[in-house]
């Protein structure tokens, strides 16, 4: 899956209730100050559209890596803990004004696996974000947005994940409807906006701007906007070679839970309605 290499890479972090601690990232985030104590905690970079060009540390050299994949995701060679983070990821286009973000449109929306490292002491959230290749996760089909607000579309949806191990289905993520995002449309995208044109190089956050900048302005984006609540099982399970990540977004109007489960115990992945990732961990 090659057809994103021209696209920016963000995620938002700190857009689910209490989805921080499941994930033990409250301590990386205890001197970051909101406005609103449920706004997220800020945005990082997971890869940027260009080559690095000046010897700095940051951005870190690993984010000029391509880490998409729609069927797997590859464990780090290194012996740390890995865990899926289901997610709707959002592909959106990006106005300019003045070198600065003037808007954002979102156009699609699909399954995405913000896979992530858990490691303390990680100096910034994207150290933890992109090892290589096949790192990260998004699903093939998009699913139409006619528009970002309420009312739309989006209203009718839901994401779920699962746990493929041994043949056997665990519930990794919680069933919730996409508007429990803590931000969401027009109050998403507009924060979304300030953030990048704002947010500073300050404790786990870098600063996104600039590295848009380095890579001439892309006028498209991926942007990853939370993990959702682990369950019991999700929260205390890492993943394993052989296992099979599985982040479904569906029509919940059309489709109930016990529909989806039986579509994917079918392994039948492209539905009406409904957006599957499934990537097998190597």
């Amino acid at each position: 899956m090659q057809e994103y290499k021209n696209y920016l890479g963000l995620g938002i972090a700190g857009n689910f209730a209490l989805h921080l601690a499941q994930a033990g990232e409250l301590e990386d985030f205890k001197n970051i100050i909101t406005e609103d104590e449920a706004a997220p905690k800020g945005i990082f970079p997971f890869y940027l559209p260009c080559k690095k060009t000046v010897n700095t540390p940051r951005p870190k050299e690993m984010l000029f890596t391509y880490p998409l994949s729609s069927t797997y995701i590859k464990l780090p060679n290194e012996d740390v803990n890995v865990q899926a983070e289901p997610e709707v990821g959002l592909l959106c286009e990006l106005s300019y004004e003045e070198n600065k973000i003037s808007a954002i449109t979102p156009q699609y929306f699909t399954a995405y696996n913000d896979c992530s490292i858990r490691v303390s002491g990680a100096k910034k959230i994207s150290d933890k974000k992109n090892w290589g290749e096949n790192s990260k996760g998004i699903a093939s089909k998009l699913l139409s947005i006619d528009k970002f607000t309420s009312g739309g579309v989006m209203d009718n949806f839901s994401i779920c994940s699962f746990l493929r191990r041994d043949n056997e289905f665990h519930a990794y993520g919680e069933n919730v409807e996409l508007n429990g995002y803590s931000y969401f449309y027009d109050k998403l995208t507009e924060w979304i906006k300030n953030q990048i044109n704002t947010q500073k190089d300050i404790g786990p956050l870098e600063n996104i701007k600039e590295y848009i900048s380095t890579c001439n302005n892309p006028k498209n984006i991926i942007i990853s906007i939370g993990a959702t609540r682990y369950t019991p099982y999700g929260e205390t399970t890492f993943l394993q070679t052989n296992d099979e990540v599985l982040v479904v977004i569906y029509n919940h109007i059309h489709y109930s839970l016990d529909d989806v489960m039986q579509t994917l115990r079918n392994k039948k992945y492209t539905k009406d309605d409904m957006s599957i990732l499934a990537q097998k961990v190597y």
